[in-house]
Protein backbone atom coordinates (compact mmCIF):
# COMPACT_ATOMS: atom_id res chain seq x y z
CA UNK A 1 0.00 0.00 0.00
CA UNK A 2 1.41 2.93 -0.63
CA UNK A 3 1.46 5.82 2.12
CA UNK A 4 -0.93 8.91 2.64
CA UNK A 5 1.60 11.88 4.47
CA UNK A 6 0.02 15.17 5.47
CA UNK A 7 1.89 18.15 6.34
CA UNK A 8 0.62 20.88 7.64
CA UNK A 9 2.07 23.97 8.20
CA UNK A 10 0.74 27.05 9.88
CA UNK A 11 0.97 30.44 7.54
CA UNK A 12 3.68 33.06 9.67
CA UNK A 13 2.34 31.54 13.05
CA UNK A 14 3.96 34.32 15.53
CA UNK A 15 2.71 36.90 13.48
CA UNK A 16 -1.07 35.53 12.95
CA UNK A 17 -1.32 35.33 16.56
CA UNK A 18 -0.28 38.66 17.00
CA UNK A 19 -3.49 39.45 14.17
CA UNK A 20 -5.25 37.32 16.36
CA UNK A 21 -5.24 39.13 19.61
CA UNK A 22 -5.13 42.43 18.28
CA UNK A 23 -7.07 42.63 14.87
CA UNK A 24 -5.44 46.25 14.22
CA UNK A 25 -2.75 44.56 13.46
CA UNK A 26 -4.32 42.85 10.31
CA UNK A 27 -2.75 43.94 6.22
CA UNK A 28 0.31 45.88 7.99
CA UNK A 29 3.64 45.00 7.68
CA UNK A 30 4.58 43.49 10.55
CA UNK A 31 7.78 41.91 12.17
CA UNK A 32 7.94 39.76 15.85
CA UNK A 33 11.36 39.19 17.36
CA UNK A 34 13.74 41.10 19.11
CA UNK A 35 13.47 44.80 19.30
CA UNK A 36 17.13 45.64 20.26
CA UNK A 37 20.02 46.16 17.47
CA UNK A 38 21.25 42.95 18.50
CA UNK A 39 17.64 41.12 17.53
CA UNK A 40 16.47 38.82 15.13
CA UNK A 41 13.38 38.19 12.72
CA UNK A 42 11.33 35.06 14.25
CA UNK A 43 8.67 35.79 11.76
CA UNK A 44 7.76 38.23 9.05
CA UNK A 45 4.22 39.37 7.50
CA UNK A 46 3.74 38.81 3.91
CA UNK A 47 3.61 42.54 3.55
CA UNK A 48 7.42 43.15 4.67
CA UNK A 49 8.78 40.36 2.21
CA UNK A 50 8.19 42.47 -0.98
CA UNK A 51 10.73 44.93 0.76
CA UNK A 52 13.26 41.70 1.13
CA UNK A 53 12.71 40.90 5.08
CA UNK A 54 12.88 37.28 5.74
CA UNK A 55 13.28 35.40 9.00
CA UNK A 56 16.36 34.84 10.71
CA UNK A 57 17.83 38.49 9.28
CA UNK A 58 18.94 41.03 12.18
CA UNK A 59 15.95 43.31 13.26
CA UNK A 60 18.44 46.81 12.39
CA UNK A 61 18.38 45.33 8.76
CA UNK A 62 14.62 44.61 8.86
CA UNK A 63 13.39 48.11 9.83
CA UNK A 64 15.69 49.28 7.54
CA UNK A 65 14.64 47.45 4.66
CA UNK A 66 10.78 48.42 5.60
CA UNK A 67 10.51 51.55 7.73
CA UNK A 68 6.58 51.32 8.06
CA UNK A 69 7.07 48.12 9.56
CA UNK A 70 5.46 47.61 13.39
CA UNK A 71 7.99 45.79 15.20
CA UNK A 72 6.65 43.34 18.35
CA UNK A 73 8.42 41.60 20.87
CA UNK A 74 6.03 38.68 21.03
CA UNK A 75 5.66 36.35 24.24
CA UNK A 76 6.92 32.41 23.51
CA UNK A 77 4.30 31.19 26.17
CA UNK A 78 1.66 33.09 24.15
CA UNK A 79 2.06 30.77 20.93
CA UNK A 80 3.34 27.72 22.74
CA UNK A 81 -0.53 28.01 24.11
CA UNK A 82 -2.15 28.82 20.58
CA UNK A 83 0.11 25.64 19.34
CA UNK A 84 -1.02 23.76 21.75
CA UNK A 85 -4.63 24.00 20.52
CA UNK A 86 -3.67 23.34 17.09
CA UNK A 87 -2.27 20.17 18.23
CA UNK A 88 -5.53 19.20 20.55
CA UNK A 89 -7.37 19.57 17.62
CA UNK A 90 -5.38 17.21 15.72
CA UNK A 91 -4.80 14.76 18.37
CA UNK A 92 -8.43 14.41 18.38
CA UNK A 93 -9.15 13.82 14.52
CA UNK A 94 -5.64 11.88 13.45
CA UNK A 95 -4.33 8.48 14.99
CA UNK A 96 -0.60 8.90 14.04
CA UNK A 97 1.08 12.64 14.08
CA UNK A 98 4.26 14.30 14.61
CA UNK A 99 4.32 17.74 15.95
CA UNK A 100 8.06 18.44 14.28
CA UNK A 101 7.88 22.24 15.39
CA UNK A 102 5.88 25.33 17.02
CA UNK A 103 3.81 25.66 13.64
CA UNK A 104 4.44 22.38 11.84
CA UNK A 105 2.91 19.08 11.69
CA UNK A 106 3.25 15.83 10.12
CA UNK A 107 0.12 12.84 10.05
CA UNK A 108 -0.04 9.85 8.87
CA UNK A 109 -3.20 9.18 6.52
CA UNK A 110 -2.29 5.59 5.23
CA UNK A 111 -5.54 3.71 4.38
CA UNK A 112 -7.73 6.62 4.68
CA UNK A 113 -8.83 6.41 1.05
CA UNK A 114 -10.44 2.87 1.31
CA UNK A 115 -12.71 4.91 3.92
CA UNK A 116 -13.34 8.07 3.48
CA UNK A 117 -10.94 9.99 1.39
CA UNK A 118 -7.53 11.71 2.77
CA UNK A 119 -7.76 14.77 0.78
CA UNK A 120 -11.65 15.19 1.60
CA UNK A 121 -10.39 14.24 5.26
CA UNK A 122 -7.41 16.59 5.51
CA UNK A 123 -9.21 19.08 3.77
CA UNK A 124 -11.88 18.81 6.41
CA UNK A 125 -8.97 19.10 9.64
CA UNK A 126 -7.95 22.03 8.08
CA UNK A 127 -11.48 24.09 7.92
CA UNK A 128 -11.80 22.49 11.49
CA UNK A 129 -8.39 24.18 12.86
CA UNK A 130 -9.53 27.65 10.87
CA UNK A 131 -12.97 27.43 11.93
CA UNK A 132 -11.91 26.99 15.90
CA UNK A 133 -8.34 28.82 16.46
CA UNK A 134 -8.84 31.63 14.02
CA UNK A 135 -5.27 30.94 12.67
CA UNK A 136 -4.62 30.36 8.99
CA UNK A 137 -2.86 26.83 7.96
CA UNK A 138 -1.92 25.47 4.68
CA UNK A 139 -1.12 21.31 4.05
CA UNK A 140 0.49 19.64 1.42
CA UNK A 141 -0.51 15.61 0.71
CA UNK A 142 1.43 13.42 -1.30
CA UNK A 143 3.44 9.83 -0.84
CA UNK A 144 5.83 10.78 1.47
CA UNK A 145 7.26 14.07 3.84
CA UNK A 146 9.51 15.71 1.53
CA UNK A 147 6.95 15.98 -1.03
CA UNK A 148 4.46 16.88 1.13
CA UNK A 149 6.46 20.05 2.74
CA UNK A 150 7.41 21.08 -0.56
CA UNK A 151 3.69 21.21 -1.60
CA UNK A 152 2.86 23.10 1.56
CA UNK A 153 4.93 25.65 0.74
CA UNK A 154 4.17 25.86 -2.67
CA UNK A 155 0.33 25.79 -1.54
CA UNK A 156 1.20 29.23 0.70
CA UNK A 157 -0.88 30.93 2.22
CA UNK A 158 -3.93 29.33 3.65
CA UNK A 159 -4.23 26.78 0.83
CA UNK A 160 -3.37 22.96 -0.01
CA UNK A 161 -2.36 21.04 -2.35
CA UNK A 162 -2.41 17.35 -3.60
CA UNK A 163 0.33 15.73 -5.62
CA UNK A 164 -1.08 12.56 -6.77
CA UNK A 165 0.92 9.31 -6.67
CA UNK A 166 3.31 9.14 -9.52
CA UNK A 167 3.62 12.78 -9.92
CA UNK A 168 6.51 13.42 -7.61
CA UNK A 169 9.23 14.18 -10.24
CA UNK A 170 6.93 16.41 -12.40
CA UNK A 171 5.95 18.33 -9.61
CA UNK A 172 9.56 18.90 -8.18
CA UNK A 173 11.04 19.40 -11.58
CA UNK A 174 10.13 22.61 -12.36
CA UNK A 175 11.38 24.03 -8.67
CA UNK A 176 14.02 26.25 -7.30
CA UNK A 177 16.81 23.91 -5.71
CA UNK A 178 16.55 26.48 -2.77
CA UNK A 179 13.20 24.65 -2.33
CA UNK A 180 14.48 21.30 -1.70
CA UNK A 181 14.24 20.49 2.13
CA UNK A 182 17.88 20.78 3.98
CA UNK A 183 19.33 22.93 1.22
CA UNK A 184 20.21 26.19 2.94
CA UNK A 185 22.65 28.71 1.73
CA UNK A 186 25.92 27.72 1.79
CA UNK A 187 24.52 24.78 0.05
CA UNK A 188 22.34 26.65 -2.39
CA UNK A 189 25.84 28.61 -3.34
CA UNK A 190 27.66 25.38 -4.08
CA UNK A 191 25.10 23.76 -6.43
CA UNK A 192 24.23 27.41 -7.90
CA UNK A 193 28.25 27.69 -8.79
CA UNK A 194 27.78 24.30 -10.78
CA UNK A 195 25.25 25.74 -12.71
CA UNK A 196 22.11 24.28 -11.07
CA UNK A 197 19.08 26.13 -10.92
CA UNK A 198 16.55 23.56 -10.93
CA UNK A 199 15.20 20.89 -9.69
CA UNK A 200 14.99 18.95 -13.20
CA UNK A 201 18.85 18.96 -13.45
CA UNK A 202 19.53 17.05 -10.27
CA UNK A 203 17.11 14.78 -10.97
CA UNK A 204 18.48 14.16 -14.66
CA UNK A 205 22.00 13.77 -12.73
CA UNK A 206 23.67 10.53 -11.43
CA UNK A 207 23.55 10.11 -8.18
CA UNK A 208 27.26 9.52 -7.47
CA UNK A 209 28.42 13.34 -9.05
CA UNK A 210 26.28 14.75 -5.75
CA UNK A 211 28.06 12.31 -3.72
CA UNK A 212 31.74 13.95 -5.03
CA UNK A 213 30.45 17.50 -4.40
CA UNK A 214 28.54 16.86 -0.52
CA UNK A 215 29.20 13.75 -0.06
CA UNK A 216 26.67 11.88 1.88
CA UNK A 217 24.19 14.89 2.03
CA UNK A 218 24.69 15.18 -2.01
CA UNK A 219 22.99 11.42 -1.71
CA UNK A 220 20.14 12.72 0.48
CA UNK A 221 19.46 15.80 -1.52
CA UNK A 222 19.73 13.71 -4.77
CA UNK A 223 16.97 11.47 -3.38
CA UNK A 224 14.53 14.62 -2.50
CA UNK A 225 14.97 15.66 -5.51
CA UNK A 226 13.36 12.80 -6.87
CA UNK A 227 10.67 12.66 -4.31
CA UNK A 228 12.03 9.53 -2.35
CA UNK A 229 11.88 9.65 1.16
CA UNK A 230 11.20 6.56 3.67
CA UNK A 231 11.29 8.93 6.78
CA UNK A 232 8.66 7.72 9.01
CA UNK A 233 6.17 9.69 10.93
CA UNK A 234 7.30 9.53 14.23
CA UNK A 235 4.64 10.68 16.81
CA UNK A 236 7.00 11.30 19.63
CA UNK A 237 10.29 13.54 19.83
CA UNK A 238 13.19 12.00 21.73
CA UNK A 239 15.53 14.89 22.48
CA UNK A 240 19.30 14.36 22.68
CA UNK A 241 20.46 17.09 23.94
CA UNK A 242 19.45 21.00 25.94
CA UNK A 243 21.01 24.13 25.40
CA UNK A 244 20.56 27.96 26.00
CA UNK A 245 22.48 30.85 25.26
CA UNK A 246 22.38 34.81 26.12
CA UNK A 247 23.34 37.35 23.47
CA UNK A 248 23.98 40.65 24.94
CA UNK A 249 22.27 43.79 24.04
CA UNK A 250 25.62 45.58 24.51
CA UNK A 251 28.88 43.40 24.49
CA UNK A 252 31.12 43.03 27.52
CA UNK A 253 33.84 42.47 29.86
CA UNK A 254 32.05 41.90 33.39
CA UNK A 255 33.26 38.69 34.20
CA UNK A 256 31.51 38.99 37.84
CA UNK A 257 28.11 39.24 35.32
CA UNK A 258 29.17 36.63 33.13
CA UNK A 259 30.48 34.13 35.64
CA UNK A 260 26.17 34.92 37.14
CA UNK A 261 24.55 34.07 33.89
CA UNK A 262 26.36 30.74 33.53
CA UNK A 263 25.65 29.94 37.20
CA UNK A 264 21.64 31.01 36.48
CA UNK A 265 21.94 28.72 32.56
CA UNK A 266 23.21 25.91 34.76
CA UNK A 267 21.10 25.98 37.22
CA UNK A 268 17.95 25.96 34.53
CA UNK A 269 19.04 23.54 32.74
CA UNK A 270 19.90 21.23 35.87
CA UNK A 271 16.65 21.64 36.84
CA UNK A 272 15.31 20.79 33.74
CA UNK A 273 16.68 17.26 33.33
CA UNK A 274 15.69 16.62 36.93
CA UNK A 275 12.17 17.34 35.87
CA UNK A 276 12.53 15.16 32.61
CA UNK A 277 13.87 12.63 35.09
CA UNK A 278 17.53 12.98 32.75
CA UNK A 279 20.93 13.21 33.21
CA UNK A 280 24.33 13.97 31.47
CA UNK A 281 27.57 12.89 30.82
CA UNK A 282 28.24 15.88 28.61
CA UNK A 283 29.00 19.24 29.12
CA UNK A 284 29.72 22.12 26.76
CA UNK A 285 30.11 25.88 26.81
CA UNK A 286 30.03 28.72 23.93
CA UNK A 287 31.55 32.34 23.25
CA UNK A 288 31.44 34.29 21.12
CA UNK A 289 33.45 37.37 21.50
CA UNK A 290 32.70 40.93 19.54
CA UNK A 291 34.49 39.89 16.30
CA UNK A 292 32.08 37.37 15.78
CA UNK A 293 34.79 34.84 16.51
CA UNK A 294 33.26 32.09 18.35
CA UNK A 295 34.95 28.91 20.37
CA UNK A 296 33.88 26.20 22.32
CA UNK A 297 34.75 23.53 24.67
CA UNK A 298 33.63 20.51 26.10
CA UNK A 299 34.28 18.05 28.93
CA UNK A 300 32.75 14.45 29.10
CA UNK A 301 31.93 13.90 33.11
CA UNK A 302 29.94 11.38 34.98
CA UNK A 303 26.35 11.11 34.38
CA UNK A 304 25.13 14.05 36.96
CA UNK A 305 21.88 16.43 36.96
CA UNK A 306 23.32 17.85 40.35
CA UNK A 307 23.75 21.95 40.80
CA UNK A 308 26.56 21.73 42.88
CA UNK A 309 28.39 19.20 40.57
CA UNK A 310 27.55 20.78 37.17
CA UNK A 311 27.87 24.53 37.90
CA UNK A 312 32.16 24.57 38.90
CA UNK A 313 32.69 22.65 36.33
CA UNK A 314 30.72 25.19 33.55
CA UNK A 315 32.67 27.63 35.21
CA UNK A 316 36.25 25.86 35.02
CA UNK A 317 35.60 25.59 31.39
CA UNK A 318 34.68 29.14 30.78
CA UNK A 319 37.54 30.18 32.90
CA UNK A 320 40.15 28.11 29.97
CA UNK A 321 38.16 29.18 27.30
CA UNK A 322 37.73 32.87 28.23
CA UNK A 323 41.35 33.75 27.60
CA UNK A 324 41.26 36.75 24.73
CA UNK A 325 40.14 39.34 26.86
CA UNK A 326 37.83 40.74 24.67
CA UNK A 327 34.42 41.89 24.98
CA UNK A 328 31.63 39.06 24.85
CA UNK A 329 28.77 38.95 22.61
CA UNK A 330 27.19 35.69 23.47
CA UNK A 331 27.70 33.30 25.89
CA UNK A 332 26.15 29.62 25.79
CA UNK A 333 25.92 26.01 27.38
CA UNK A 334 24.77 22.66 26.11
CA UNK A 335 24.17 19.50 28.24
CA UNK A 336 24.35 16.26 25.66
CA UNK A 337 24.72 12.76 25.70
CA UNK A 338 21.54 12.50 27.94
CA UNK A 339 19.92 9.43 29.38
CA UNK A 340 16.99 8.70 31.59
CA UNK A 341 17.72 8.30 35.04
CA UNK A 342 17.45 10.36 38.49
CA UNK A 343 20.36 11.87 40.47
CA UNK A 344 22.97 9.04 42.07
CA UNK A 345 24.12 9.69 45.57
CA UNK A 346 27.54 10.17 45.73
CA UNK A 347 28.30 8.19 49.11
CA UNK A 348 31.36 10.51 49.79
CA UNK A 349 30.50 14.16 48.90
CA UNK A 350 26.40 14.31 49.32
CA UNK A 351 24.73 14.49 52.64
CA UNK A 352 20.94 14.39 53.31
CA UNK A 353 20.36 17.95 53.44
CA UNK A 354 22.08 18.54 49.99
CA UNK A 355 19.39 16.16 48.76
CA UNK A 356 16.20 17.35 50.67
CA UNK A 357 17.24 20.72 48.96
CA UNK A 358 16.80 19.74 45.69
CA UNK A 359 13.62 18.41 46.42
CA UNK A 360 12.60 21.76 48.18
CA UNK A 361 13.61 23.96 45.17
CA UNK A 362 12.33 21.61 42.82
CA UNK A 363 8.79 21.01 44.30
CA UNK A 364 8.64 25.42 44.56
CA UNK A 365 9.66 25.45 40.87
CA UNK A 366 7.03 23.42 39.67
CA UNK A 367 4.44 24.90 41.18
CA UNK A 368 5.76 28.48 40.96
CA UNK A 369 7.84 28.91 38.26
CA UNK A 370 11.10 28.30 37.20
CA UNK A 371 12.90 31.68 38.23
CA UNK A 372 10.75 31.44 41.57
CA UNK A 373 14.53 30.19 43.54
CA UNK A 374 17.76 31.34 42.55
CA UNK A 375 21.07 31.30 43.63
CA UNK A 376 22.06 34.81 44.81
CA UNK A 377 25.12 34.82 42.50
CA UNK A 378 22.22 34.72 39.72
CA UNK A 379 20.09 37.21 40.46
CA UNK A 380 21.48 39.38 37.54
CA UNK A 381 20.16 37.02 35.07
CA UNK A 382 16.45 36.91 36.46
CA UNK A 383 15.16 36.81 32.75
CA UNK A 384 17.05 32.59 32.06
CA UNK A 385 14.09 30.70 32.44
CA UNK A 386 11.67 28.14 29.92
CA UNK A 387 7.83 27.76 30.07
CA UNK A 388 7.74 24.63 29.56
CA UNK A 389 9.10 21.19 29.87
CA UNK A 390 11.92 20.17 27.07
CA UNK A 391 11.48 16.41 27.87
CA UNK A 392 7.63 16.24 26.93
CA UNK A 393 8.37 14.75 23.65
CA UNK A 394 7.72 18.29 21.62
CA UNK A 395 10.26 20.44 19.93
CA UNK A 396 11.54 23.89 21.02
CA UNK A 397 9.08 26.25 21.93
CA UNK A 398 10.41 28.75 19.55
CA UNK A 399 12.94 28.34 16.29
CA UNK A 400 13.71 32.34 16.38
CA UNK A 401 16.34 31.48 13.01
CA UNK A 402 13.79 29.26 11.10
CA UNK A 403 12.47 30.64 7.74
CA UNK A 404 8.83 30.61 8.05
Amino acid sequence: MNKTILHLDLDTFFVSVERLINTALKNKPLLVGGLSDRGVVAACSYETRGFGVHSGMPMKMAKELCPEAIAIKGNAGTYSKHSDDVTEIIKEHVPLFEKSSIDEFYADLTGMDRFFGSYKYASELRQRIIKETGLPISFGLSVNKVVSKVATNEAKPNNQLKIDYGFEKPFLAPLSIKKIPMVGDKTYQTLRNLGLRQIRTIQEMPVDVMQRVLGKNGTVIWKRANGVDNTPVIPFCERKSISTERTFDKDTIDVVMLNGILIAMTENLAYQLRRGEKLTACITVKIRYSDFNTYSKQLRIPYTSADHILIPKILELFKTLYNRRLLVRLVGIRFSHLVSGNYQINLFDDTEEILNLYHAMDYIRKRYGDKSVIRASAMGARTIGRMHNPFNGQPPIVLAHRKQ
